[in-house]
């Protein structure tokens, strides 16, 4: 029969491969500029993404053809304010998010950052912004114990004198400990004076299972056949201890009334125990990456020979007026902010759908349910107009008057609008 013959497979697979082709050619994103290969195959994309190599990979492209880059059939990269002001800020909360986020469903549910549409993000972020206000953060009771964990991971600096500390331990141990305790209190953790809760925060610290998960999202059948010897590569995300901490703490009685555990469990939002576990997981998993890492690539900046003389600025405005408000402090604010810049916590694009009818972004169109998406690590540093010597750690460029409002609005380490962190205060 003709179904049979080699001749009706070699004609059918060279019909399929010329009319891809033919699809790929007449696609409007052929006119974004790119490397030729990306307008049929995102190959070398994924390569690069399950080699953690992605936003590198994406920078190079971007230093070689501008802030619009085509980096696959139907995925484009893009660095500018323009297209940061249209693909997360337009319609209040910009366009929905893709399937990749599925990767960062907790117990198999949806949370507020794993939530692909703005309405149902909406909803989740109304019961959860009121926790994260600076009227409730600055509160003594939330204050304070974000000052006695201050404490403790200064008493592990001082003790370490003439010997060693490993920073990166002791500051995502005190991420960990102030996370747990905005979100639990006070049924939080002190991993900095106890090692079996640090060695909780070392299992959602050192979790390296992305790789598992991308097999997984883009190839189920094949994460299903060759999962048993993936395991010896690349494991899938494994966290007793920090499941077993949060199921126990989301299930404290009397919680704190400044906690995010105490707000979802108000009855008129109506959420279910396990919701609630899953949303608290995955802010203490957030809690604990961005903050601690931000603050281990600051000190590694500052401890650095040429940052001596921003260490004596930062001594200096500290302590030459101990009673004023750490957010009055000019230096400071432009150092963190500069360490922001340079070393966003999440340096990674945040996909997301063209919404129907396609969009033009920054001159080009891009028709409906092509993926684009900013990343931080390049679009605080693609304009040097705005950031000149971008890779270089200036704190000083904040305390220019001059370019200011462009500044501000090309940080994009919190990502920008309605689905910003609700973190970031």
């Amino acid at each position: 029969m003709l179904l049979f013959t080699p001749w009706f497979w070699l004609s059918a697979g060279g019909f399929l491969a010329v009319a891809y082709i033919v699809k790929c050619l007449s696609s409007p994103l052929r006119k974004l500029p790119g490397p030729a290969y990306s307008i049929f195959t995102s190959v070398v994309l994924k390569w690069h993404e399950f080699h953690t190599n992605r936003t590198r990979y994406i920078h190079r492209l971007h230093q070689k053809y501008g802030p619009v880059v085509r980096i696959g059939p139907n995925e484009a990269a893009f660095a500018s304010q323009t297209a940061v002001k249209e693909i997360y800020c337009s319609g209040g909360s910009g366009y929905d998010k893709t399937e990749f986020y599925d990767l960062f469903k907790v117990y198999g549910r949806r949370t507020m950052f794993t939530t692909l549409n703005k309405e149902d993000h909406a909803r989740r972020r109304r019961i959860l912004a009121d926790r994260y206000a600076n009227s409730n953060v600055m509160r003594q009771p939330s204050l304070n114990g974000i000052v006695h964990r201050s404490k403790n991971v200064l008493k592990r600096c001082t003790e370490s004198v003439g010997g060693s500390l490993d920073l990166y331990i002791a500051l995502h141990a005190y991420a960990f400990d102030c996370v747990t305790h905005h979100l639990f209190h006070p049924y939080g953790v002190d991993s900095l004076q106890s090692e079996k809760d640090e060695e909780i925060m070392r299992e959602v610290a050192f979790d390296d299972s992305l790789q598992n998960r991308l097999v997984e999202f883009y190839n189920p059948l094949l994460h299903k056949v060759i999962g048993k010897v993936l395991y010896l590569f690349a494991k899938p995300r494994e966290t007793p201890l920090a499941d077993d901490f949060v199921l126990s703490a989301s299930g404290g009685e009397s919680p704190a009334v400044f906690t995010l555990l105490s707000r979802m469990r108000e009855k008129q939002h109506d959420m279910e125990q396990l919701d609630i576990a899953a949303e608290s997981l995955d802010h203490m998993a957030a809690g604990i990456d961005t903050t601690g890492d931000a603050l281990c690539f600051l000190m590694w900046e500052l401890s650095q020979p040429s940052s001596l003389h921003l260490q004596r600025r930062l001594q200096q405005e500290l302590t030459q007026d101990p009673d004023t408000q750490f957010d009055k402090l000019p230096f400071l604010e432009a150092v963190v902010q500069e360490g922001l810049r340079c070393f966003p916590a999440i340096p990674m694009s945040l996909p997301r759908y063209v919404p129907r009818g396609g969009r033009t972004i920054d001159g080009y169109f891009v028709p409906e349910k092509t993926v684009v998406s900013c990343q931080a690590y390049s679009v605080h540093r693609i304009d040097e107009r705005v950031f000149p010597e971008p890779d270089k750690f200036d704190p000083d460029r904040w305390l220019e008057e001059e370019g200011d409002a462009e500044r501000k609005r090309l940080s994009f380490a919190f990502a920008n609008g309605g689905r910003g962190c609700i973190g970031k205060q």
